[in-house]
């Protein structure tokens, strides 16, 4: 019926506990930079507003808390590609290692052999953020094709139907492409570009077997993220109300963001182990079929860009 095991997800979440406990911190770090500098943003507008009248100071405190979120916010995009090379590609090294059956140290040693091993493969941030950037607009035009052809078909409520067809797709493709850069450390070809093409290949014509597995785990996600969001709107509530002037829309915005955390560090880690294992066991001894290649650089100008880098690519001269 599916082609992955929770059992084996959950273990090799338990083999890589040091990253997880170090993608716990992290998320758990830009949360609380977001609710202290929403806290400082609503304190601040809090005090300019006590020159005027008391519509004035809700106001002032809510555009201040706002302003700090939104600081954090842009922080965070500009670090997008530091978040990528150290806790998501290195994560999912020592996945691919544990699935693999090699030794990976404990503790922080892990994290240190991950970053070495994301370095040997990718010399440089930017190099793997233009890949997975490539990579997510194919895998975006791949989501548009079949949701095209869903939208032709004569199906009484449909409209129900293409709602949970989306959110398969959103699981399906929103973890492909750290599931290809698995395939890349798994496979470990030479040239990066030329085996991040290979694995949107075999993810185009395996596609519905892919699909079949990602819609068993979005019950699973979808369940698990909704419970999470329950549990911290509490805890959310009271960080809201300690703000000044109680910034009471900051509830739901907190328990959003707590949830978004705990999503992060723990659900989508587990998610991308069940993905990978269905990834590798439905293309296993397979090769890039080239019907599939010629329909995807027709589709795509990203994925014709990645043919382009992958068939330019050059090794770099030893020093």
């Amino acid at each position: 019926m599916w082609d992955f095991s929770v059992g084996r997800a959950l273990g090799l979440m338990a083999r890589t506990a040091p990253f997880i406990v170090f993608r716990m911190m992290v998320y758990a770090g830009i949360a609380a930079a977001y609710v202290i500098a929403t806290g400082v943003g609503a304190g601040l507008g809090w005090l300019i507003g006590a020159a005027g009248s008391a519509d004035f100071r809700a106001a002032a405190t809510g555009i201040g808390g706002f302003a700090g979120f939104g600081l954090v916010g842009a922080v965070l995009y500009m670090l997008r590609e530091y978040l990528l090379y150290v806790v998501k590609a290195g994560h999912i090294a020592v996945l691919v290692e544990v699935m693999e059956g090699r030794p990976i140290p404990m503790g922080r040693a892990q994290i240190d052999h991950a970053s070495a091993m994301v370095r040997r493969r990718f010399a440089e941030a930017n190099t793997l953020f233009a890949m997975d950037l490539l990579i997510k607009g194919v895998l975006g035009v791949i989501m548009g094709l079949i949701q095209g052809i869903a939208n032709l078909l004569p199906i009484p409520g449909l409209d129900g139907i293409l709602g949970f067809i989306r959110a398969v797709l959103r699981v399906s493709l929103g973890f492909m492409d750290e599931v290809i850069l698995a395939h890349i450390f798994r496979t470990n070809p030479a040239n990066s570009w030329e085996g991040g093409r290979q694995g949107l290949v075999l993810y185009a014509q395996n596609g519905t077997a892919i699909l079949r597995n990602a819609a068993f785990l979005t019950f699973i996600i979808y369940g698990l993220t909704f419970v999470i969001f329950l549990l911290m709107l509490a805890p959310a509530a009271a960080v809201a109300y300690a703000l000044p002037g109680g910034w009471s829309a900051g509830g739901i915005v907190f328990a959003l963001l707590f949830a978004w955390a705990v999503k992060a560090a723990l659900i989508e880690p587990f998610a991308i182990a069940c993905m990978m294992q269905a990834f590798f066991k439905v293309s296993a001894g397979q090769g890039p079929d080239p019907a599939w290649d010629a329909r995807l650089a027709s589709a795509s100008g990203k994925f014709q860009e990645l043919r382009t880098k992958a068939m330019g690519w050059a090794p770099r001269p030893a020093t």
